[in-house]
């Protein structure tokens, strides 16, 4: 018997619109991201917000959730160039982070404080000026500049952005008077949107709208199948799993999962619009519901998690993913297997006593 999907819960504030997922793309993929150290990356901005927009994919690299991270909230017009504000502590630490990185980098001490000391000193907008005609000409040299390579987000719609890597230090107390300098920024702090693997090879072959580059060579659908297999050797059946759950129309993070001893996280439209209304744990069984449990369970264990579950104000939802007999190592091999698997969800629930007590006697 199929699960019961209950109606969830609609956050109390909604500060966006909803975008509708992304559609099937049978003629070209769209949309790239590259396989950098097992990890799915999408670094084109166009490509970042359509893909999180519709349909909720990924997290940022930086952010909890939506890709928006930037080195600063705050912008300000300053001397016809909109800069990011950041304040003198804010500075420090993006110094510190500086060092730490080129020291991981094997530069010395020395090299180190020297570089830093060079980056943290106060630029005339005059030398911003210059540095922005030299930046826009032809054939522009190389930055003399030794400290690390700059480049804050400039946000949406930035205007007449002076180019990466200089911002506007205020002091912590008064933001709006005392000290005010631009600077270089020390660090190039760039946004990228995270895939996991069962979203990006959702985006490759349940939509087509996706191409996943390694070492500037794209993947075929066969390839990527056996790569994320590699990696994960429980792919098969999370990808068949998240596939079905996004097949009736839920929105299945990851993020959220480990922090409740689960795999998934279900949303109705999005996180921005609902809070996740159950969580989900994945298991591999034969037709038989027999199998090697990917997290074996007890009975004061699994009414432990039941219980997590119901604190939060979720339901705990155990997927099944049902393999034929028959089904070989050759089949696995291929997409093509996923067409054999059948996929069946329980609803657990805990048992209260003085709840039924109540129901029976209002009976």
């Amino acid at each position: 018997m199929q699960a019961e999907f209950r109606a969830p819960r609609r956050r109390p504030r909604v500060h966006e619109a909803f975008e509708a997922p992304l559609p099937v793309n049978s003629e070209r993929s769209e949309y790239r991201a590259e396989l950098i150290n097992q990890n799915l990356l999408v670094v084109n901005p166009e490509h970042i917000k359509k893909i999180h927009n519709q349909g909720f994919f990924g997290k940022g690299v930086l952010s909890r959730a939506r890709p928006d991270y930037s080195i600063s909230d705050q912008w300000e017009q300053h001397e016809g160039f909109l800069l990011p504000v950041v304040s003198t502590s804010r500075y420090d630490e993006l110094l510190r982070w500086a060092g730490a990185s080129l020291s991981a980098q094997g530069l010395d001490e020395a090299a180190v404080s020297q570089t830093l000391l060079s980056v943290s000193q106060p630029v005339e907008m005059e030398d911003v000026r210059r540095e922005q005609t030299q930046d826009s000409g032809s054939g522009s040299e190389s930055d003399p500049d030794p400290g690390p390579d700059p480049g804050p987000d400039p946000g949406p719609d930035p205007g007449p952005d002076p180019g990466p890597g200089f911002v506007l230090v205020v002091s912590d107390s008064e933001v709006s008077q005392g000290l005010r300098e631009v600077r270089r920024s020390p660090l190039s702090l760039t946004e990228y949107l995270q895939l996991s693997l069962e979203e990006a090879f959702f985006l490759v072959y349940s939509l087509g709208c996706l191409s996943v580059y390694l070492h500037q060579e794209p993947l075929s659908i066969i390839q990527l199948w056996r790569k994320f297999r590699s990696l994960r050797p429980d792919f098969i059946s999370s990808f068949s799993a998240y596939q079905h759950l996004r097949s009736k129309g839920w929105v299945p993070k990851e993020g959220g999962g480990a922090k409740y001893g689960v795999d998934l996280m279900l949303y109705r439209k999005g996180p921005p619009f609902y809070h996740a209304s159950y969580s989900v744990v994945i298991e591999r069984v034969d037709g038989a519901f027999r199998g090697s449990a990917l997290r074996p369970f007890s009975w004061r264990s699994l009414a432990a998690l039941s219980r997590i579950t119901a604190n939060v104000s979720k339901e705990l939802m155990l997927c099944y993913i049902i393999y034929p007999a028959g089904l070989s190592e050759a089949e696995l091999d291929s997409p093509v297997c996923l067409s054999r698997l059948s996929v069946q969800e329980v609803i657990v629930s805990r048992w209260v006593s003085s709840k039924e007590r109540t129901e029976q006697e209002d009976i």
